[in-house]
């Protein structure tokens, strides 16, 4: 049985060269795929590449207060949407009891970033009463809009739900007519009280008649207000755009604009039949089989599945433009596509013009759900990456001082071994940054200066895995044995020690970046980084390159200088005693005779 034990083991001790060739095609193909993808350097966080600052102040909208709890789920919310972007490393936390400072490093989306981060994301399911061109396209309307029969593009694209696209939706149909008929309609719409009414509204109530009464003095109506706001608005114009649906509410009609391909349409809408909150899922997703694009499926809750069903059944009963229904997102229509009939199974598409950049980010901010408050931009500020320059070569200057102490040590105290570990923290330090510079284009990874420390403090952590290899060495040198079994049978004690130790080092850091927010994550995130780099390199390159140098006269002899040599380290007489030379007929000769 111990014949076999001894093969394995001369086989496993006569191929390091495995090993260390895997960690070398490992390297070469990261450090490929780093100069292929473009990104030869870390994305580097708001401290070291600047970025923006942004302060915003929170208003209390109908029904909500300003209070800690929505002020840290605003907090929460906006977090996940700057996530959701791949802009990393961005913080977001509350100052005071009612503002909220999002700052945004330099990088991927953080344009992006710095309009969602404050856009509240109200999404409301409305019937349409009225539409028509607005602004320049109002004053030249085409042949078609004036015929009253034709269509042209609108804003935005259709839904669809488990009926068939073409029987649920048919396209995207705009609204039609001159002015005067449209101001028709929406006299006959508002009387005629033919906004559908579904189950429930999105407060929760029924929706209201839309009937209107008649003046009996001076100050209008609530109806004959809506109208007035209706024909007097111009979407063309920013001011009337960002008042049109203005502190609407879900339960009352009211007014808004909406645009595509560069031109403007205003809307007369009933009360919100569907809130966003009942949409449970959002994605974007690209149609391979039809030519609708980039589209965002919806999929809303049981609840919210009903009120879609009943809404959309209604409309379809309805002519245009009231067949149709607006999806209102913080006030403007994204989206107005008439229903042939009810859309039913909890599930819908907003589709049509959509690039993939638009439709991501519509997901991205109906997934992760309305801000339970409003907020209005204080102040934007530019934040430059001096100081942070300044703190980083500090950390650097420290690191590199830590780095020659260990160096120095190293030599003087293991000397030849010191080659060994020198080569495996180059080793380590090419992986960790050859993985930051990918992980930034990856996962959204930027480099902050609490990195920076965890990186540092690794250093220690790696030459620590080291140092107790080489003492496990010592130790069997020490026992009498030569270098080659020394090295074998000390790695199975060194690799439990080392295993432990780091499996210690990476909880650590795993608590750290579950429990903490902010800058500290990079701190932990590369912490953890480090330590299941410190594993790779020394099972596959510190442990077979010293099984290597064994067999080299330098090593092997025990040199003074290679760090092993048996007088220096104690070590005991050989394990095997020496034969005494035979005398006359076979006695032993005393040595001290001889």
């Amino acid at each position: 049985m111990a014949a076999p034990k001894r093969g394995r083991s001369a086989s496993a001790q006569s191929k390091p060269g495995r090993s260390l060739v895997l960690i070398l095609i490992a390297i070469v193909a990261l450090t490929g795929g780093m100069f292929a993808s473009g990104h030869t350097t870390p994305r580097l966080g708001i401290d070291l590449a600047g970025g923006t600052s942004i302060t915003l102040k929170a208003k209390a909208d109908q029904g909500s207060a300003i209070n800690k709890a929505n002020m840290d789920t605003a907090v929460d919310i906006m977090n996940r949407r700057v996530n959701g972007l791949g802009v990393s490393e961005a913080e977001v936390q509350t100052q005071g009891t009612d503002n909220i400072i999002v700052n945004i490093p330099k990088g991927t989306n953080s344009a992006e970033a710095q309009k969602q981060v404050g856009t509240t994301a109200k999404l409301y399911f409305r019937p349409v009463l009225a539409s028509e061109p607005s602004g320049a396209a109002a004053q030249s309307p085409s042949p078609s809009a004036s015929s009253g029969g034709s269509s042209s593009p609108k804003p935005g694209a259709s839904p669809s739900g488990s009926a068939s696209p073409q029987q649920a939706t048919s396209g995207s149909a705009s609204p039609t007519g001159t002015a005067t008929s449209q101001g028709r309609a929406v006299t006959d719409a508002l009387k005629a009280g033919s906004t559908p009414s579904p189950s429930g509204s999105a407060s929760g109530s029924a929706t209201p008649s839309a009937t209107p009464s008649a003046p009996s003095s001076g100050k209008p109506s609530g109806d004959t207000a809506l109208q007035a706001r209706y024909a007097a608005l111009n979407c063309a114009k920013p001011a009337d755009r960002a008042n049109a649906g203005k502190d609407a509410k879900p339960g009352k009609p009211t007014v808004a604009c909406g645009e595509n391909d560069g031109s403007w349409f205003k809307y007369l809408l009933g009360p919100a039949a569907v809130d966003g909150t009942e949409v449970k899922k959002a994605q974007a997703v690209f149609d391979t089989q039809g030519a609708a694009g980039w589209q965002v499926q919806m999929t809303f809750t049981s609840g919210g599945g009903k009120k879609f069903a009943d809404i959309t059944g209604e409309l379809a009963k309805n002519q245009s433009p009231q067949n149709e229904f607006g999806i209102v997102l913080d006030g403007q229509v994204v989206s107005s596509p008439f229903v042939q009939r009810a859309i039913t199974g909890g599930q819908a598409e907003i589709s049509g013009s959509f690039k993939q950049e638009e439709a991501q980010n519509l997901a991205n901010m109906l997934s992760y759900g309305a801000l339970p408050l409003s907020f209005r931009e204080e102040s934007v500020t530019t934040v430059t990456a001096a100081l942070g320059g300044e703190q980083l070569h500090a950390g650097l200057l420290a690191g590199a001082i830590g780095l020659a102490l260990v160096v120095i040590y190293l030599v003087v105290y293991y000397r030849g071994l010191s080659l060994v570990a020198m080569a495996s923290l180059v080793v380590s330090a090419i992986l960790t940054y050859v993985i930051m510079s990918l992980l930034g284009p990856a996962i959204g990874f930027a480099l902050n200066l609490p990195a920076v420390c965890g990186a540092i403090v690794a250093i220690g952590i790696t030459a620590d895995s080291f140092i107790v290899y080489f003492e496990r060495i010592r130790d069997e040198i020490r026992e009498g044995r030569s270098l080659r079994p020394a090295v074998e049978r000390a790695w199975p004690r060194a690799r439990r020690t080392i295993l432990v130790s780091d499996f210690v080092s990476f909880l650590a850091a795993a608590v750290l970046f579950i429990v903490t927010v902010g800058k500290v994550q990079g701190f932990a995130f590369t912490l953890g980084l480090t330590t299941l780099l410190d594993v790779v390199v020394v099972f596959l390159f510190t442990k077979p390159l010293m099984t290597l140098l064994a067999r080299r006269k330098f090593f092997a002899d025990g040199h003074k200088w290679s760090g092993l040599d048996p007088k220096g380290l104690g070590a005991k007489p050989p394990l095997r005693r020496t034969r005494r030379p035979a005398g006359p007929a076979g006695h032993p000769v005393d040595p001290k005779e001889a």
